[in-house]
């Protein structure tokens, strides 16, 4: 049995809290940025809050949304 890839609804009734979705980090050209992975790295372009492009020094790695890996320095 596999799990749905759609998301789980949140009933009005439910005595739980509703999920919160945190919006999506916006990045600018020059900032200097961590990955989980990669390390330290600044962001060399910006497409249309749908990708980064970072240099970390020994490689550039384009990065799409969502950003779950990479933080703000």
């Amino acid at each position: 049995m596999t799990k749905s890839a759609a998301p789980r609804r949140h009933l009005p009734t439910s005595p739980f809290s509703a999920p919160t979705v945190s919006p999506p980090a916006k990045f600018a050209v020059g900032e200097r940025v961590t990955h989980d992975q990669y390390g330290l790295g600044r962001v060399v372009g910006v497409e249309d809050d749908l990708a980064v492009l970072v240099d970390f020094g020994s490689r550039q790695e384009r990065l799409t949304t969502p950003f779950a890996r990479l933080n703000k320095l």
